[in-house]
């Protein structure tokens, strides 16, 4: 067999190096065959195990076991082989939940027309599916308990000089679905929010941010719209006095001291005269449930703009008499 090769290539007038070439050449001639030949797009049957995830509520996020997805399809001879190579392993897909119809206790399906807007993610980019020849796809998401708690705002937040918050920091939604084992669920009162970090406030802030995930529990939302007004503010004391309010008619109740120093925090620029139209008072019903005698004051009425106000003193004697 030897002579015999050696005869062929004696006749060839191949030898030594000429040799090495010569397999360099087939070899090379051949990747270029192989290349060419993988680049072509051609039909084929391909088949997928696919998990479907989905945002259910009252479900499982992911569902118990798979479904298997055939369709025919046309690709490159790479995409080809790589899904012959994938053919038994899971993809797993998120579905939205309008996609997946209720069948029946914890089942749920969908149908080829809906799944080719998954074509995608279940075979990969550049392949088109002609046909699925699996017509509906049917999937069990296990019901889980849930309860509702709030979003607890996690800030560090500091203002501009003569800048102040014009209400709480807002959160929508202020409340969120958790959904899990019941024995995770018990420990669970609150949803914190990532961090929101602010400094130098002097404008309205808004923004999107993340709920802090927890182990084991899946949450209907996992962000949230934060949003608070700022507004700049001015300082302005006035004395105001303090008016006794529901006295009974056979009443008379004296408060000591009549007036007090309040320090009203008003938006800039003022919208009116902040020393007109103060007034505090005391209620008598307060007092009657009082064991001291003493009343905190509140604000009768306020001019217009202003954000808060501190009292001094917090609190005044009350004295009770007959007429």
């Amino acid at each position: 067999m030897k002579s015999f090769f050696d005869r062929v290539l004696s006749a060839l007038n191949i030898r030594g190096r000429d040799w090495v070439i010569l397999i360099l050449s087939l070899l090379l001639a051949f990747s270029v065959w192989l290349i060419h030949n993988l680049s072509l797009r051609y039909n084929a049957f391909l088949s997928v195990n696919v998990s479907a995830v989905s945002n259910l509520q009252g479900h499982s996020d992911v569902s118990a076991g798979d479904a298997e997805v055939t369709a025919r399809c046309r690709a490159t001879g790479y995409k080809v082989i790589k899904g012959y190579l994938r053919s038994g392993r899971t993809v797993k897909v998120t579905f939205d939940p309008s996609v997946l119809q209720h069948y029946a206790d914890d089942r749920f399906f969908v149908t080829s027309d809906r799944l080719s807007e998954y074509s995608h993610l279940i075979f990969g980019d550049e392949v088109s599916v002609e046909y699925f020849v699996s017509d509906t796809l049917f999937f069990r998401f296990p019901s889980v308990n849930s309860r509702r708690v709030p979003v607890v705002p996690v800030t560090t937040l500091s203002f501009r000089d003569q800048y102040v918050n014009n209400g709480p920091l807002e959160m929508i939604p202020d409340s969120v679905t958790v959904y899990g084992e019941p024995f995770l669920l018990d420990n669970i009162s609150s949803v914190n929010t990532a961090p929101i970090n602010y400094f130098d406030i002097s404008d309205d802030i808004h923004g999107i941010v993340k709920l802090e995930s927890i182990r084991g529990v899946r949450m209907s939302v996992t962000e949230a719209h934060y949003s608070m007004d700022v507004t700049r503010f001015v300082d302005v004391t006035v004395d105001v006095p303090v008016d006794a309010v529901n006295v009974p008619a056979d009443k008379v109740l004296l408060v000591f001291p009549s007036t007090v120093k309040v320090l009203l925090r008003c938006e800039f620029p003022l919208l009116g005269d902040p020393y007109g139209n103060v007034r505090f008072q005391v209620d008598y019903n307060d007092f009657a449930a009082s064991l001291t005698g003493k009343c905190i004051v509140t604000p009768k009425s306020l001019p217009k703009g202003v954000i808060a106000y501190e009292a001094d003193p917090v609190a005044v004697n009350c004295v009770e008499e007959s007429r």
